[in-house]
């Protein structure tokens, strides 16, 4: 039988170490959220927009908002670890309801992962050393492992670095593109231009999607629950700040680029960001961009990582998967066995996966946890909790199911064949769980 992983509590000997405040907590999730995608993300909404860039960022951001008004009433209402899952197992008490949407959002983490790994080990790589692909991913991921080991806070911390890092570099391309538009060389004309051989509302609804994706990564932080040090104050602040954030630095990285470099040319251009750099025609070292790159990579796929071990985590406690899953190191208490099944997964993963097939599946898993989200809050609107928490209208959850479903048939049909796999590998391990959970049963008879 398993436990009830809605209201079960952490042991005071065996739970997770609340060592996370409101700042690390904002940091998490800005650099989640500021990940690798805005490096690229440009010119591919500018394929489809032209230079009206500005448009499907606002409109994924309303969407964004929408679902982390969601999540901010849920965690706040539940603030324990395993995040999506155990707020189905609240809203319908079905265990196999609760493990899959636990090991999408799990499998999700894994996935992105691996695909930042093979990111890492690509062109960025290249430009800086010549070695092998495959051997540096390895070689990536067991040195974040090794730091996912070591302990939430250090994590964390090695995160705060690198977002610092990476957010310095989108606030160069920022002033890079003032110092064009103040010697009047900018062209602030093509930000009202569409592309001309797309409709307008068929670009924006596509470069919407695109943009949807830059903003994943809040989703992450519910995960984080229970090491957070009061989280009904501390997650609204750092999840609606963050999110602002990312949107401030995404228009402004937009707007920017627009008037700097002609969005024909973004739109068929591999590192946007760079060729914006160098059009400025102000002398920056462009080796310094594939460095920066290199930094928002990896504090992207250790993010996840720590996300995705900490889901195996709150499922074991829950019953849902083996108990071997919820064992901590005894001074670090970090959850070591999550943390290495989650490091070796990733490894084939990267080995066997395509870096764009494997994004796509992250879009399409986590579309699937948010959908499970949203329907929970309306079931769970009329639960009672004796602790203050957040709380939004009835019409927030509603209006992002509708976001969620739009969003979810933009997506391929071989993208959904790999969601399918997920589902048929994770309904096997969750049988084997069940099985081992009745030997154990009645051995104690």
């Amino acid at each position: 039988m398993t436990k009830d992983i809605s209201t079960a509590e952490p042991s005071t000997e065996g739970g997770l170490k609340r060592a996370i405040g409101t700042p690390l907590l904002y940091a998490f999730i800005v650099g989640d959220t500021l990940g690798a995608g805005i490096y690229t993300l440009v010119g591919t909404m500018s394929a489809d927009v032209g230079g009206v860039i500005w448009l499907p960022l606002l409109i994924a951001l309303v969407v964004a908002l929408l679902t982390a008004g969601t999540y901010a009433e849920l965690i706040t209402k539940y603030p324990h670890a395993g995040g999506a899952a155990r707020y189905a197992d609240r809203a319908f008490g079905i265990p196999y309801v609760s493990f899959l949407v636990g090991f999408l959002m799990m499998a999700s983490g894994i996935t992105t992962a691996a695909a930042l790994a093979n990111a890492f080990a690509g062109d960025y790589l290249a430009a800086l050393i010549d070695v092998p692909s495959g051997p540096a991913a390895v070689v990536f991921i067991v040195l974040l492992t090794l730091i996912n080991l070591r302990g939430v806070r250090e994590s964390l911390t090695a995160n705060l670095v690198a977002s610092v890092i990476e957010v310095s570099g989108l606030v160069l391309v920022i002033v890079l593109a003032a110092v064009v538009l103040g010697s009047g060389n900018g062209q602030p004309a093509r930000l009202l231009e569409f592309a001309p051989d797309v409709p307008p509302l068929q670009g924006a609804f596509a470069a919407s999607v695109i943009a949807f994706f830059s903003f994943l990564g809040f989703e992450s932080a519910a995960n984080m629950a229970e090491e957070v040090r009061n989280p009904s104050r501390a997650y609204p602040r750092a999840l609606f700040g963050a999110i602002g954030t990312a949107a401030v630095v995404y228009l402004l990285i937009a707007l920017g680029a627009v008037i700097v470099l002609a969005p024909s040319e973004l739109a068929v251009s591999t590192g946007p960001l760079l060729d914006v750099v160098k059009a400025s025609g102000i002398a920056v070292p462009t080796w310094l961009f594939g460095l920066i790159a290199l930094v928002a990579i990896a504090n992207g796929a250790l993010l996840f990582m720590v996300m995705a071990s900490r889901v195996g985590y709150g499922l074991a406690e829950a019953d849902l998967l083996p108990r071997a899953f919820a064992r901590v190191l005894p001074n670090r208490r970090t959850p070591f066995v999550s943390i290495l099944v989650v490091a070796a997964l990733t490894i084939v993963l990267t080995l066997t996966g395509e870096l764009a097939t494997l994004a796509e599946t992250t879009v399409l898993l986590l579309l699937l946890v948010f959908l499970s989200a949203n329907v929970s809050l309306l079931v769970l609107k009329k639960d009672k909790v004796e602790h203050a928490h957040f709380s939004v209208p009835r019409i927030v959850p509603i209006l992002a199911i509708i976001a969620s479903i739009a969003l979810l048939t933009q997506q391929t049909g071989v993208v959904w064949l790999g969601a399918l796999a997920y589902v048929a590998v994770g309904s096997l391990l969750f049988l084997a769980a069940r099985a081992g959970r009745k030997r154990e049963a009645r051995a104690t008879r």
